[in-house]
């Protein structure tokens, strides 16, 4: 019966007598065996400590937090450490890797350099670009974008727009609309209509994807959604990328095709000082186009259409021979959006001057041909050129459905 309560309980009273003996001298000679330091005896010094011997399998040896030296920064070239210096007196403290690695230092890829150049750079070294702080050059970029670009090149934008705005309300459509039945003059042919088309076209497609890249994330994406302001910022860059291409040949085009009648003549000052005649309230005769024409060619056509389409090349990584490291695309990016800007507020003025701020100016450009009377009104020294025979009136072999242009004589 007792056996059977021992297996029940699994230990005896016989067993449990032996284990408490046991434990009992194995205290009694511990305490035998530790030597006593007296109360006031300092603990030995941390050089004389034995170090933890390092494992033998070489795995890592633990660190014994008194042999850290906090104060190691006092130490002379305590900045100039390298990092194996460092963890001799600070064990951990990587600041001197991570320093180099902010200053752009190249680590080793095996990607090809032709490929990725900076495959081995972490962090771009520290640059100042115009508006930004000394710092690593991707944050430099962010603030030039945030900062500048994105709040003064919008706020321009809705200036233009607000001043174009006031001039409409304020003055209405300038000059005098076109008269059915009268004779007619050849202003565009049908070349340099499709030419000025496909380059408008090409502009306002660019214009309003560069628009929704810029500033949709503030305006658009809150009132659709990040998903479907994501698909709508991927095919509108898409597009961009390959109607860009389209805006560089069709603007080549254009500017040989008006480069002859945008170079200056007598009479464009009278006309800028006068601000084509708002300021004079007389009209200003002008030739085939006015100063404020060629303005906006030479301006905005010629010096900011090279900039965008040049910084729009090195973008799309379509110029041979050319680096191209996030260095290069950050300047890219800032030299186009800029002057971007500046080309569409430069460009909002002649949309408005050819659309609803001229009469007539708008038909000219989608039929090709005015009437005598506006012809003298808005160009005065162009109609006098067409009717003493120096400007053909009919330049192309596509003839007017009205009285012949050709009938054009001296009153």
């Amino acid at each position: 019966m007792s056996a059977y309560a021992s297996n029940k309980t699994g230990t005896s009273p016989l067993h449990a007598f032996a284990l408490a003996a046991a434990m009992l001298l194995g205290l009694a000679g511990g305490a035998a065996a530790q030597q006593v330091r007296p109360a006031d005896e300092a603990p030995p010094p941390a050089a004389t400590r034995a170090a933890p011997a390092a494992p033998a399998d070489g795995g890592i040896r633990s660190q014994n937090i008194f042999d850290v030296k906090p104060d190691a920064d006092q130490q002379p070239g305590y900045m100039n450490q390298s990092n194996a210096e460092r963890n001799r007196v600070q064990p951990g403290n990587n600041a001197p890797l991570w320093r180099a690695v902010g200053n752009g230092v190249a680590g080793t890829s095996s990607l090809p350099p032709s490929q990725a150049p900076e495959a081995g750079v972490l962090i771009q070294p520290q640059v100042q670009y115009p508006g930004s702080r000394f710092t690593t050059a991707g944050e430099a970029w962010r603030q030039v974008r945030n900062i500048w670009i994105i709040p003064y090149g919008g706020a321009l934008l809705l200036i233009m727009l607000g001043a174009l705005a006031i001039f409409y309300f304020t003055k209405g459509p300038i000059g005098s609309p076109m008269h059915e039945g009268g004779r007619r003059i050849e202003r565009f042919t049908p070349f340099e209509r499709s030419a000025h088309w496909a380059n408008a076209i090409a502009f306002v497609v660019l214009a309003i994807s560069g628009l929704v890249m810029a500033f949709g994330r503030y305006i658009l994406q809150p009132l659709i959604g990040t998903t479907l302001f994501g698909w709508l910022t991927y095919a509108l860059k898409t597009l961009h990328n390959f109607v860009g291409p389209l805006f560089v040949v069709s603007m080549i085009i254009v500017f040989v095709v008006f480069v002859r009648d945008n170079l200056p003549q007598r009479g464009d000052g009278r006309w800028i000082f006068t601000a084509g005649g708002t300021l004079s309230k007389q009209p200003v005769p002008s030739h085939r186009f006015n100063a404020g024409e060629k303005f906006v060619f030479w301006i905005g056509v010629l010096l900011l259409g090279a900039i965008v389409i040049g910084s729009g090349l090195v973008m799309d990584m379509l110029i041979p021979g050319l680096l191209y490291d996030r260095g290069t695309m950050q300047v890219a990016h800032m030299i186009h959006a800029v002057a971007a800007v500046l080309m569409m507020v430069m460009f909002l003025g002649h949309i408005y001057m050819g659309t609803i701020g001229m009469r007539g100016a708008y038909r000219a450009m989608r039929e090709g041909y005015v009437d005598d009377e506006w012809a003298r009104e808005h160009h005065g020294y162009w109609h006098d050129d067409i009717v003493a025979g120096r400007i053909p009136a009919q330049r192309s072999t596509t003839h007017p459905t009205g009285p012949a242009a050709a009938d054009v004589r001296p009153a």
